[in-house]
């Protein structure tokens, strides 16, 4: 079968050759292309059927399953690489380069694509569509039981008005409605103040704005002030510096809720409670 692949690469490369195989029924090898596909195929497989993921999703700061990748062949999405782990299927994300996928494709390679989730419905479609791909319908549902279970014991406290919340990425980027963060906002009881401001999705936000707005809450992606960053710098401006006597900051580890899976649950609960324990300045 290797030996095939191979020929039919070189054909499908030169477009002399029709590269369709037959899909297996139940994958034994499978390779992940995309760190949110890693982590859910870490989540619901046997360490014996999953043959390489990222290097991404073996660095703590990216993955949420560092230590479950550790010992696991790493891949950089790229079509030589993967073919060589000899895949009966490869999981890919929206952002895996198209030439990856395309190549993949024609040489009879499986691959089963998935999107970027926008709300916690998305999260768990995403996980029960995975589950699915690789044989892992029961774990898949009993991950969102869990899930599921601990979101109802989360509770924001009862305010008079939800706090006004905006988010602070790298580079000055914020995030508005029809984005997973934002659906997580709410489920932590904040307002997403860039949903008022009349901007689209991901884009830029000064400073001056969040003070004007008369923000609550900045939620910044990042540990903390352990290193530096482009996000944690400019907490340091002397705007925020002044924002500080009634601002509150949160910060939240982007890998929380970059991906489908259950850390977005740790991202609701982090949210509620560093924004109900007593603010320190």
């Amino acid at each position: 079968m290797w030996a095939l692949r191979l020929i039919l690469l070189t054909l499908c490369v030169a477009g002399l050759g029709d590269c369709a195989l037959a899909d297996d029924v139940r994958p034994e090898r499978i390779v992940s292309v995309n760190m949110c596909t890693d982590e859910l195929l870490l989540r619901l497989a046997d360490r014996d059927r999953i043959a390489s993921v990222t290097w991404l999703s073996q660095d703590s700061r990216n993955g949420n399953v560092a230590s479950a990748a550790a010992d696991i062949p790493a891949n950089h999405a790229l079509a030589e690489e993967v073919l060589s782990f000899h895949p009966d299927l490869v999981l890919a994300g929206a952002f895996t380069p198209r030439t990856t996928v395309d190549l993949l494709k024609r040489t009879g390679v499986r691959v089963a694509e998935f999107g970027v989730a926008q709300t916690l419905e998305d999260v768990r479609r995403q996980i029960r569509d995975v589950a699915a791909t690789i044989g892992e319908q029961e774990r898949g549902a009993a991950m969102i039981a869990r899930m599921d279970a601990r979101l109802a014991e989360l509770t924001p406290p009862v305010r008079a008005r939800p706090l006004r919340a905006i988010v602070l990425q790298p580079n000055g980027y914020t995030v508005d409605k029809g984005s997973l963060v934002d659906d997580l906002m709410r489920r932590a009881g904040l307002d997403n103040l860039a949903e008022h401001l009349g901007f689209d999705n991901y884009l830029q936000i000064p400073l001056e704005v969040v003070a004007l707005q008369q923000a609550d809450v900045l939620i910044v992606t990042g540990e903390g002030f352990s290193a530096p960053s482009l996000a944690t710098e400019a907490l340091h401006h002397p705007i925020v510096v002044k924002l500080t006597e009634r601002l509150r900051i949160v910060f939240l580890p982007s890998r929380l809720w970059t991906c489908a899976g259950p850390a977005v649950v740790d991202a609701v609960q982090a949210m509620i409670e560093q924004t109900s324990a007593p603010r320190d300045r």
